[in-house]
C-alpha cells in the first residue's frame, strides 16, 4: 500500500503543499481534544510512521520529534472541556481541525482529512475515512495530534493529581470513573458526557 498515494494524486491536480489533518481526544471524559495538520516535503523518511494508536508510547514520541524537524509546516489546534460541552465533541473536533490549519504557515493549498466530514475551511479538501492509515501525512498528523495531548494531560496532573491523568489520559478506564465518583470532578472534565455528568 502506498501511503503517499492521495498526496500523489493531489500534486498531479496541480497542488503543491498538501496538509494532512487528524485529531486525538475525541473519546475522554477530561482535557480537551487536540487536533494537527501537517504539511511533509517528498523527501520525508516515512518508513515508520503510521497511524498513531499502532504505536508504542515511546515510538509515537521519537517519531514526534522527526516529524516536526522535517516537516514544511505543523500546525496545532486545541479546544477545551468547555467549548466542547458546549459545542459537542464532533463539532469540537471540527473546530480544532480548522485551528490547526489555520495555524500552517504556509498556507497549504490542499486538504486531506482524516475522517468523514469536511471543516469549515475555504481551501479544497478531502476526507478519508481511516485516513490515518491510508495517508502519510494524515498519519503524521495523528502523532503529533496525540503526543500533544498526551503531554497536556500529563501537565494537568500537577493540578488535580488524584485523577491519574498520566497513567489513562482521560479516557474512562476503571481506575479514572472509581476516581470520580470518589474525588467528583475537576475544571477539566467533560460535564456532558456520560461518566461525569452523572456527578454535576
Amino acid at each position: 500500500m502506498d501511503l503517499w498515494y492521495f498526496e500523489k494524486e493531489a500534486t498531479c491536480n496541480g497542488c503543491r503543499d498538501i496538509a494532512g489533518i487528524d485529531e486525538a481526544g475525541r473519546g475522554p471524559l477530561a482535557g480537551p481534544v487536540v487536533s494537527a495538520a501537517v504539511i511533509l516535503p517528498i523527501t520525508f523518511d516515512d518508513c515508520e510512521v503510521t497511524d498513531s494508536k499502532k504505536l508504542s508510547p515511546k515510538k509515537r514520541e521519537r517519531l514526534y520529534d522527526k516529524i516536526y524537524a522535517q516537516a514544511t509546516a505543523v500546525g496545532i489546534g486545541i479546544v477545551d472541556s468547555v467549548e466542547i460541552d458546549r459545542i459537542n465533541i464532533l463539532q469540537a473536533s471540527l473546530l480544532s481541525m480548522s485551528m490547526a490549519v489555520k495555524n500552517l504557515d504556509p498556507c497549504p493549498d490542499f486538504l486531506l482529512i482524516d475522517g468523514i466530514f469536511s471543516i469549515a475551511s475555504d481551501l479544497p479538501q478531502k476526507p478519508i475515512k481511516k485516513g490515518d492509515s491510508l495517508s502519510i501525512s494524515i498519519a503524521a498528523a495523528s502523532i503529533i495530534a496525540k503526543v500533544t495531548r498526551d503531554r497536556l494531560m500529563q501537565n494537568y496532573h500537577h493540578y488535580y493529581p488524584q485523577f491519574d491523568f498520566p497513567r489513562h489520559k482521560g479516557y474512562p478506564t476503571k481506575a479514572h470513573k472509581e476516581a470520580i465518583r470518589k474525588f467528583g470532578y475537576s475544571p477539566i472534565h467533560r460535564k456532558s458526557f456520560k461518566g461525569v455528568k452523572e456527578y454535576v
